[in-house]
């Protein structure tokens, strides 16, 4: 999308003054014209330090001001910044919200509300996904790590190929889990549902573009009846709705996934959590280490459905990291 400006009271420096015309910070300024999207008088501008005189026109081409009325209202959700600096983001996603464009979605995104504070962002993933290094599914919230700079962008991408960067969930499930178990199986897209993904192990066709996929799984604390369980999941592989798929193949479903076969009448979102998070440091070095606090729909759910001092136990960290690197793997 285009923006004009005429400059018309005296100014000097071209960032200056788009950044009082946009109310955004000079430093999302100075990423556009590094991106060659600010052009002054229809000529490129090379530097923010450029002098404008009255007259001026001053153009911008910015995907961030390409955003609706109804996406602009998107600014007031609340979005808890867990951590912040000059090279990562990470925040605790609420469910409901969809990551980023894709050509079915009308709502507004995570992306669009990145843009919409004046965030720098990585451009490596393309225009729909700034700053997008892994995702998470709609209903699904929780810890999510954003790359300010391509150079973040490139060094948490070849973390989660090698494993150096990680996510422990967590997931309610009908029934229960019994003991540690570790899935690995080639996902691919369910050919009777294409918004499915299937394990095609358990299918005959062979012929389906698959990935491979590994995730780890431990019961944590039973419900008060006997029907539910909650557990957690750490990934190994980030494959579209992995954890999902890897239930329903040992025929166990997250409370409220009635897309993958939970049957349950409840009117509620898919129980499943991006609870702990770790990588390290793109500039520094340091292996670090987040926490994404339970939304309250999923915690009242737990709180109604489970033992409160059971759950204080088993939804600390350490207890949850002492249960995966204890457990026997089955």
């Amino acid at each position: 999308m285009k923006a004009l400006f005429e400059v018309e009271y005296p100014i000097k420096r071209v960032d200056t003054f788009l950044s009082q015309r946009l109310d955004i910070p000079k430093n999302q300024i100075t990423h556009l014209i590094k991106n060659s999207l600010v052009f002054i008088n229809d000529k490129p501008c090379k530097k923010g330090g450029e002098n404008l005189v009255l007259g001026d026109k001053v153009a911008i081409f910015d995907p961030i001001l390409d955003l609706s009325e109804q996406k602009r209202s998107y600014i007031d959700i609340d979005i808890s910044i867990i951590y912040e600096d000059s090279e990562v983001l990470v925040l605790n996603k609420p469910p409901f919200v969809v990551v980023h464009n894709a050509p079915s979605v009308k709502e507004p995104t995570l992306v669009d509300w990145l843009k919409s504070k004046g965030f720098s962002l990585s451009t490596l993933s393309g225009e729909q996904r700034f700053g997008i290094v892994h995702r998470l599914d709609k209903e699904t919230s929780g810890a999510i790590v954003i790359a300010k700079t391509n150079n973040a962008h490139t060094k948490l991408s070849d973390q989660l190929q090698s494993r150096e960067m990680g996510r422990y969930y967590l997931a309610i499930i009908d029934g229960r889990l019994g003991e540690r178990k570790t899935i690995e199986c080639q996902i691919g897209r369910n050919p009777n549902n294409r918004l499915k993904m299937i394990s095609l192990d358990r299918i005959r066709q062979k012929n389906i573009p698959s990935r491979h996929s590994k995730s780890d799984f431990v019961p944590l604390l039973g419900g008060k009846n006997g029907d539910m369980e909650l557990i957690g999941a750490k990934l190994y592989t980030g494959r579209t709705h992995q954890i999902r798929v890897h239930l329903e193949s040992i025929s166990r479903h997250i409370i409220g996934d009635k897309l993958y076969g939970y049957r349950g009448n409840d009117n509620i979102r898919v129980m499943l959590h991006a609870y702990l998070m770790y990588f390290i440091h793109p500039s520094t070095g340091k292996k670090m280490f987040f926490k994404a606090p339970v939304f309250d729909d999923m915690l009242e759910f737990l709180n109604q459905n489970f033992d409160k001092a059971g759950l204080d136990e088993v939804i600390a960290e350490d207890f949850i990291l002492h249960r995966f690197n204890t457990c026997s793997p089955h």
